[in-house]
């Protein structure tokens, strides 16, 4: 993505942790899912910059930002004092908070650390926890997942040899082919870009980090969620299917559903104007938008 300015924040234990920012207006703070550094905005960030401030950072051990300090620092509640960090570090006051994927539970431990501080919340296909036990419907993930790791620290190199040589055209292939995109609207470089990214994350943190994710849960606090509320599904999303969205947006009093027709987990580049149109007239109705509505 394109920044106007560049930064790094501290976090609590050290860890330095990458901002970028574009734009003037209505602030609003872009979360990623696990394995992201901005993938998913790519298509949505330069179009939310023409009336917003709009700050985007790395998670701890993603992308520019520094591995963590605490190698065990890496669970949603630290994700979440790290955002808060950043948005201290670049003056946001206020803020909307956009999140996608696990995105979405480290906005809502974002709004649990700072609820006076968030304007609003968009929330894109994501689930308030327990994230590998319903991939697919099931908890296969979450079981899954210790034997993984497991056998990553006991075959280092060999994991790390083989994470980094992902073959973005066949990965794409067979992810269409089993309907975890939609192929026909996701451009095959447009996933050669997720896949360079994903490679560059060290596996072990990767998986300790959606393990952690799969283990969290923030269900308590949609009842105590008392601002405007955007919850966005995708019709085929087999990472958080549509129940599990649905749960979302039925937990948070007053929020707005919208469920996206074809689309699947990747609906932010796939569907990426009819998120922003979406998006657009969510701020609209609350009056965060334009530079009268800066803080």
């Amino acid at each position: 993505m394109d920044y106007e300015v560049r930064g790094f924040a501290r976090a609590s234990d050290g860890t330095r942790l990458f901002y970028g920012t574009r734009g003037r207006g209505a602030p609003v703070l872009l979360l990623d899912g696990i394995g992201c550094d901005g993938w998913a905005w790519n298509h949505i960030q330069p179009h939310l910059a023409a009336n917003h401030r709009v700050v985007h950072t790395h998670f701890r051990g993603h992308g520019r930002s520094g591995a963590p300090v605490d190698p065990n620092a890496i669970d949603v509640g630290t994700l979440a004092d790290d955002a808060v960090a950043v948005a201290n570090a670049v003056g946001l006051d206020k803020l909307a908070i956009i999140g996608h994927s696990m995105g979405t539970q480290v906005a809502l431990e974002m709004y649990r650390r700072i609820p006076a501080r968030v304007r609003a919340l968009v929330l894109i296909c994501g689930s308030f926890g327990r994230i590998t036990h319903t991939f697919h419907g099931n908890d296969l993930l979450s079981r899954a997942l210790p034997r993984l790791i497991e056998q990553v620290r006991k075959n280092r190199g060999f994991a790390r040899a083989l994470w980094g040589r992902l073959p973005p055209q066949l990965s794409w292939r067979i992810a269409g082919w089993l309907g975890e995109i939609d192929g026909a609207a996701l451009d095959v470089r447009d996933f050669e870009k997720y896949v360079e990214h994903l490679s560059d994350i060290d596996l072990d943190l990767y998986l300790t980090m959606l393990q952690s994710a799969g283990e969290h849960s923030a269900e308590d606090l949609l009842a105590q969620v008392h601002v405007p509320t955007l919850v966005v599904a995708a019709e085929k999303d087999t990472f958080t299917p549509v129940p599990v969205v649905r749960a979302v947006a039925d937990g948070i009093a007053g929020s707005h559903y919208v469920e996206l027709s074809g689309a699947t987990h990747s609906a932010p580049i796939e569907r990426a104007a009819v998120i922003t149109q979406e998006i657009d007239s969510f701020f609209q109705s609350i009056g965060w938008v334009g530079r009268m509505s800066q803080v």
